[in-house]
């Protein structure tokens, strides 16, 4: 059956591509907390990531992740002792097609620690890519303008960001793999 998003409780893995349409990264296994045609609330925990050169790693801790399909960002919220640690990828909003959840990864980023300070990650790659890869002049406005909406998002405590998103999420994680 094709629906607009994956099944509550489904495995399904995660697929970032460059804007040239080449693959980056693929995350072998995620568990569907949440799925609607608008958004994608995923878990995973030691789950296997294959890079574009074919190198693999293994995730180090349990993370919940955010994807929307009206924002140009996805957030990974990762869950360590310390506290929550954030990484947002600026990237097109999600695709589902049955296969796996699919975007196109645009380089920036944006690491936010526990105490919610942030920085900005990887402008220099993004120019260079931006470039080679010949990111149209609407792309460029748009990834900006949501590199300032997460910063708002940040400041404002808003969804993922809220201080019980990730914790009310995890648990909801914990429960599918008891």
């Amino acid at each position: 059956m094709m629906s607009g998003y994956p099944a509550e409780g489904e495995i399904i893995q995660i697929h970032s591509y460059k804007h040239n349409g080449l693959i980056h990264r693929v995350w072998e296994e995620s568990i569907v907390l949440k799925g609607t045609s608008t958004c994608i609330i995923g878990a995973n925990d030691k789950t296997m990531v294959t890079e574009a050169d074919g190198r693999t790693w293994v995730t180090r801790e349990p993370a919940i992740c955010f994807f929307h399909a009206k924002h140009w960002f996805n957030i990974i919220g990762m869950i360590r002792e310390e506290g929550i640690y954030y990484y947002c990828n600026l990237s097109s909003p999600f695709v589902w097609d049955e296969e796996a959840l699919k975007y196109i990864d645009y380089d920036l980023d944006i690491k936010v620690f526990p105490d919610m300070t942030y920085i900005l990650l990887d402008e220099d790659e993004y120019e260079r890519h931006r470039k080679e890869m010949n990111y149209p002049d609407v792309i460029d406005r748009i990834l900006k303008n949501n590199v300032k909406k997460l910063i708002s998002w940040i400041h404002e405590r808003k969804g993922p960001f809220a201080p019980d998103f990730i914790d009310t999420w995890y648990e909801k994680f914990r429960s599918y793999r008891k």
